[in-house]
Parts: C-alpha cells; structure tokens; sequence
C-alpha cells in the first residue's frame, strides 16, 4: 500500500517509498480502511460538485458536511471524515482543517444539530452468552462460533484482537490460562499485553477453543478461522466476521441484531463483571481499559438501579 493508493490524488514524489511506509504505519489498519472510504467520498463530492479535492478550500469542507448531514450521517462518521481530508492535506504538504475556523464551526454546528451521544452496541451478558453459546450447531462452524463468543467474552476482547491470535499466544494454567495480546488498539506499538483467562463452570471458553482445535485441527497459526459451507477451514477470519457471527448469534434466540456489533462481547464481560460487583480496577486487569471514567461509565450503567437512591423510599 502506498499514500498514492489509499489518496488517490497526486502527491510529491518525496513522500513515496520509505515514507509511505513509516507514515501509514503509525496509523492501524482499520483507521486506513476508514480513511481511505471517507477519502473517496470526498473526491467524488467535489468531482460532482466540480470543486477541486486536493487542496479543498475550507468552505468545501464545510459544505461537504452540511451535505452528507443532509444524508443522515452520524457525527462520529462526519468528524472522522474531516480527519481523513485532513490527513491527506497533510500528507500532500498542505495545510491542516484542524486549525480552519470555518471547518471547526460546521462542525459544531453539526453536534449542536445532532448531539454527541454515542450509539451503544447491547452488552452480550453472561446469561444471553449461555444462550447464544447453546443454540450453536454441533458442526465445525458451531465449534468455530462457541470458541470466539467465550473466549471473546472471558477475554473482554476486542474482534481486532480476536481474529489475530495464534495459538502459541495461550498458555495453559492451572485453572485457566495466560493469553498474550500482541497488538491491540491501547497497544499500537505491539509491546505486548498479557491477560488471564478462566475457564470458570459457566462459558468455559478454554474448553470451548479445546474442542474447535481439536475438531478443525488447528495445532499452529491463527486460533480463529474461517469454515466454507464444504467444511474447508481456512487460515484466518476478518474482523468484520466476528460482528457478523455475533449478530447471528444473537438473532438466534430471538433478539434484533441490529443491536449487537463486533464491540458486544468485550461489553458483555464488562457489564456482567459490574452487574456481579467487581471491583472497576479488577475489570480493567482483563479489560486493559487506558481510561477508568471509560469502564466506570460501564459500571454505572449497570448499577444504575441497584444503587438507586430511592430505593429506602419510593
């Protein structure tokens, strides 16, 4: 991949080779995916528009906005979008949007306009888990599917996570075993975090994976993998799988998978960790969460009721 393919716009030729490199490094690979979509809109915007993309003037930008506004884009999507014209102006050695007053008032005349809420996914608590664990067929891709919904949700794991371990990653102990993360999005450098995992009497994930690796013979490389309609395993699984097996996870018993993403799992142990009365420090040991308010919004949430001031009176 090159600048030159992820903006497809004409950039020096000093930036090429080697710097192409460092600077795409230092981004993850899901904000390049993201970049490089947000990018091509804004390219064909002002194509149709027949306003120049690269450099944009900052009233483009701004009208740019108002109009994917018009189109039912959510504010997140709208600010990150701004980022990816920003960093390919950057790029190309022209100046940043971040410091132009007329971007930064559309943008907050956009979140005036829509609120900044976020859009919360549902938790896959402990016991919608059990179910979804139980309704997965006894068949390689059933086996396939137990192993990622417990050991995604006794890890508190993020699907950019799940899909990149390997098997020598975990190591058996007494009563569980010790996974070591790689890589992941509060460890972007790859300096490597390592977490426990139990097996427990409930989701059992390590006797979950036992019995996918078994079936499906994986014995090295990734632990997650792909299964064809033939049974063919393959060598790995896209994030954008996990979502989807979650959402069919919980459509099968009954629930609107429009509610549940790739995030539900790692929500899910961290909401049942609150709901159960575990300490916030003891969560964040297996959530590995930078910020406390982050997992402290999560525990309030779940006690909202429990610790409700009403209740000696109402």
């Amino acid at each position: 991949m090159t600048l030159q393919s992820l903006f497809p716009e004409p950039f020096p030729a000093v930036l090429q080779g080697a710097s192409d490199r460092l600077l795409l490094a230092a981004r993850s690979p899901a904000t390049l995916r993201a970049y490089r979509t947000d990018w091509s809109a804004f390219v064909a915007w002002c194509r149709a528009q027949g306003v120049m993309a690269l450099p944009a003037q900052p009233e483009t930008v701004s009208a740019w906005i108002a109009s994917r506004l018009e189109q039912g884009r959510k504010a997140a999507t709208l600010t990150r979008g701004v980022a990816a014209v920003s960093c390919a102006h950057e790029l190309a050695g022209f100046e940043s949007f971040s410091r132009s007053r007329i971007v930064q008032d559309a943008l907050r005349g956009m979140r005036r306009t829509l609120g900044t809420a976020p859009t919360r996914k549902a938790p896959a608590t402990v016991d919608l888990l059990r179910r979804m664990l139980d309704v997965q067929p006894d068949t390689l891709i059933g086996w396939r599917n137990r192993a990622l919904l417990a050991l995604g949700f006794a890890g508190a794991l993020r699907r950019s996570e799940l899909v990149t371990l390997e098997v020598g990653d975990l190591v058996p102990q007494e009563g569980g075993a010790l996974l070591t993360l790689r890589r992941s999005k509060t460890d972007p450098d790859g300096a490597g975090q390592t977490i426990g995992i139990l097996n427990g009497s409930t989701i059992r994930a390590l006797d979950q994976l036992a019995a996918w690796c078994e079936a499906a013979e994986v014995t090295s490389g990734r632990l997650l993998r792909s299964v064809d309609r033939h049974g063919r395993v393959g060598r790995s699984l896209s994030d954008r799988s996990v979502a989807r097996i979650i959402k069919a996870a919980a459509e099968a018993v009954g629930l609107d998978p429009e509610r549940f993403s790739g995030h539900s799992l790692r929500a899910g142990f961290i909401t049942s960790g609150a709901e159960a009365g575990a300490d916030a420090l003891m969560i964040a040991e297996t959530s590995r969460h930078q910020s406390l308010d982050v997992l402290r919004s999560y525990v309030r949430r779940a006690s909202l009721l429990k610790t409700h001031a009403g209740h000696r009176f109402l």
